[in-house]
């Protein structure tokens, strides 16, 4: 079944979104979702410090991020983001427990969950 292009809203409409993610296709499709949806991606970061580095020289307007990377979790970069930026993770491993407690209103999907999914729940919390 092919999936509909994602309608372009008024929260990202211009958006940039910070996307996080190491698995190369799934960041690729991440970046075609937020462009088909009105937004500028931003990255992808394929680690925790190139997520850093990337929040330092151009503050998003939102973020997908995934869990596990190959320098640690995302916990740096939700540290940052939450709640300044409305903020979603997609994982394949889940939210661990101790970011849980932390961050118990952030929005989990598991992998793989299409970009237009994701770009219209950004949509939802901007």
């Amino acid at each position: 079944m092919k999936e509909k292009p994602a309608v372009p809203s008024r929260f990202l409409q211009g958006a940039k979104v910070l996307i996080v993610e190491d698995e190369p296709f799934i960041a690729l499709d991440i970046a075609f979702g937020i462009e088909q949806a009105g937004g500028v991606p931003m990255g992808p970061a394929t680690s925790v410090t190139e997520a850093l580095c990337l929040v330092e020289e151009n503050w998003p307007d939102a973020a997908i991020v995934d869990v596990d990377l190959p320098d640690g979790t995302i916990e740096p970069v939700l540290k940052i983001l939450h709640p300044h930026v409305p903020v979603l993770v997609h994982t394949g491993v889940g939210l661990p427990e101790s970011l849980q407690r932390i961050y118990p209103d952030l929005p989990v999907f598991s992998k793989p969950t299409p970009a237009a999914v994701l770009a219209q729940n950004l949509d939802a919390r901007g």
